[in-house]
């Protein structure tokens, strides 16, 4: 049976920025442990990300925050979430793709499985150029960013423009999100809809693939 693997990508596809500081210090030349936000890796030391956890900002106010923070703190004039991913991550996009998104990403094409990206914000933080240089984003039958549909996850919209794209049932895409809001509107659509943990990429992955193949 033909299902769809439908990933977020940041945070799921790509390492998060909380896992790379050190490479971010050293990209921006800043001085090792000057990031100290962590977001799910320490969420009760980051009040920014308990602000968005609790609804009080957006993922989007998140990130242009310590993206206008970090600006400052090199002296930039960043006016886009893209500009401090490009800086921070360089000329080596494939050095910040999980190797287990790469494997799960193979597997599902093997297995005969349809491929998506459904992001809030993929050209946005990373611009257009990130993707081209990423070989395995030429297995994925079909991208729904919302830098250019502007209608955010968990907006059923979203959901539903993806399958529609992918001519598949809700109910034959498994949909794997880190944001919890995300997975619930997955869930309330009729995906079936893992809840992507950042700090277990390995189990998170076998997971989806398990309920691909069911």
């Amino acid at each position: 049976m033909q299902r769809a693997l439908v990933l977020d990508f940041g945070g799921v596809v790509t390492r998060t920025l909380f896992e790379t500081h050190d490479a971010t210090e050293d990209a921006l030349g800043l001085s090792r442990g000057t990031l100290t936000w962590r977001g799910p890796f320490d969420p009760n030391s980051d009040a920014l990300w308990q602000q968005m956890l609790n609804g009080d900002i957006s993922e989007r106010d998140y990130y242009a925050l310590r993206t206008s923070q970090v600006s400052e703190l090199i002296g930039a004039d960043w006016q886009q979430m893209s500009e401090f991913v490009r800086a921070a991550r360089g000329a080596d996009p494939a050095a910040v793709i999980r190797p287990e998104a790469l494997a799960a990403i193979e597997q599902a094409k093997a297995d005969g499985h349809k491929l998506a990206i459904l992001s809030n914000e993929l050209d946005l933080f990373y611009g257009p150029q990130f993707r081209q240089q990423l070989s395995f984003m030429n297995d994925i039958d079909t991208i729904v960013d919302a830098t250019y549909t502007k209608i955010l996850k968990p907006d059923r919209r979203a959901y539903a423009e993806c399958c529609m794209q992918l001519a598949m049932t809700a109910g034959d895409c498994v949909f794997v999100d880190d944001q919890i809001p995300n997975v619930k509107g997955a869930t309330e659509y009729g995906m079936i809809a893992v809840a992507f943990d950042v700090r277990k990429p390995r189990e998170g992955f076998a997971n989806a693939l398990t309920l691909l193949n069911q």
